[in-house]
């Protein structure tokens, strides 16, 4: 199943607006996703009822997404606001549930808002996250199945994100980053996404407020494509995304070549 069509319309308004470096619109448009895919985050689906997949996770996303795009354009205040409900909401669907390894992440998100807007106590949060996963870790057969559920994976996209801008476009924080190296020890597999993000997801969103600049998210991608530029900075090198065509490097529109190559 997909994203209902009013979260997937939005998400794609939303990186429409970062390529135009409206990153207001971008927060709006984010947000609108995020409350779009928490109503129903899969066709007839109820937030309150997630299942093993916890497709609520990309809403989540969206949510801290919106966030740093409020702060990238200057406005602070409704950030603040964002992150607070987006703790809430994470809160509040903790308890929907089954799994323990699931609520931990809800955990995770919830420091993953604190870093994002800014609120005080992110370090505590990723700490009790990291204690949530440890915790967990007897009840968890299959690391590496619970980190691709789109619960999970909605989770670890911001910061990854984030981190595309200060890396020309590319990928600055991979899965293998993000995770550790032995996924038979579960606890510590799953709690090193927090260690991790603990340390660089603050300073990240900082940078990224800091140069005024906000990346698209990475999608599908071609090195020296022959039918795109963009016209502001001449790079060949394309990122599809949503339903936009964009430099790789400066995530503005990337202009079709016509048939001379020019």
């Amino acid at each position: 199943m997909s994203p209902s069509p009013d979260e997937r319309d939005h998400r794609s308004a939303a990186v429409r607006a970062l390529a135009d470096r409206e990153y207001r619109t971008a927060g709006d448009e984010y947000a609108r996703a995020a409350w779009s895919g928490l109503a129903e985050p899969r066709p007839g689906e109820s937030p309150f009822d997630p299942g093993e997949k916890g497709w609520v996770g990309t809403a989540l996303g969206h949510f801290v997404v919106g966030t740093v795009a409020y702060r990238v354009a200057g406005l602070p205040d409704r950030a603040t606001r964002r992150a607070v409900e987006g703790v809430a909401v994470a809160r509040d669907l903790r308890p929907a549930f089954d799994h323990p390894v699931q609520r931990a992440c809800l955990s995770e998100v919830v420091a993953d808002f604190r870093a994002a807007g800014d609120l005080d106590g992110a370090a505590d949060a990723y700490d009790e996250a990291a204690t949530a996963y440890e915790d967990a870790a007897s009840a968890i057969d299959d690391s590496h199945y619970w980190t691709t559920t789109p619960l999970f994976e909605g989770v670890a996209t911001p910061i990854q994100q984030v981190a595309r801008g200060g890396a020309n476009g590319e990928i600055a924080v991979s899965w293998e980053e993000l995770h550790g190296s032995d996924p038979d020890q579960p606890g510590a597999f799953l709690a090193s996404r927090v260690r991790y993000k603990r340390g660089r997801f603050g300073s990240l969103v900082a940078a990224a407020v800091e140069s005024s600049h906000l990346a698209a998210p990475r999608g599908t991608t071609e090195y020296d494509n022959r039918n795109h530029v963009c016209p502001n900075c001449g790079s060949t090198d394309v990122n599809w995304v949503a339903d936009s065509v964009l430099c790789l490097r400066c995530s503005s529109p990337s202009e079709k070549r016509d048939a001379n190559g020019s």
